[in-house]
């Protein structure tokens, strides 16, 4: 049964189930994948980015609408693995007597992983955010140098 039709918003139960996220026992000790496995697997899949492979680098731009630069991370972790991730909250208007009549705006997790390749250089990373986007340029290494050819002398015996 779609619930729209009976005027029931999906998005509350997704709210629900991110405000009653805990671990219970049972969930530790078996085998199937864990609520933070799933709930980040969906932030990943909901986050949209562009890649971009520049002439000196590579540039990732990602939508994170709604939220504040400090709520922005950006990070390097093993194996050059790049991690964006940030999260919105809803605000606390509780207090003043809002009630949400509608609400679809993305509330929740935003995260991205990519693996960084071999040329990528880790150490040059720079990020910058505006109007809800983060461009995050990852220079890349320079090329190694051709090894010149070593000239070996004869000798005559």
């Amino acid at each position: 049964m779609d619930l729209r039709v009976v005027g029931f918003d999906p998005s509350i139960i997704e709210t629900l189930h991110e405000l009653l996220d805990f671990p219970d026992e049972a969930e530790k000790t078996q085998p199937h994948p864990s609520r933070t496995y799933i709930r980040d697997a969906k932030a990943m899949a909901a986050t949209p980015a562009d890649v971009k492979d520049c002439p000196n680098a590579y540039v990732v731009v990602i939508d994170m609408p709604g939220l504040k630069q400090d709520q922005v991370k950006v990070q390097v972790e093993e194996r050059n693995l790049l991690v964006v991730s940030g999260e919105r909250k809803r605000e606390n208007e509780k207090d003043q007597g809002v009630k949400y009549i509608k609400m679809e705006r993305r509330l929740g997790q935003y995260l991205k992983k990519f693996q960084l390749p071999e040329n990528a250089d880790a150490e040059k990373i720079s990020a910058s955010y505006q109007d809800g986007s983060l461009t995050v340029a990852v220079e890349r290494k320079p090329p190694p140098e051709p090894k010149q050819p070593r000239t070996v002398e004869v000798q005559v015996s």
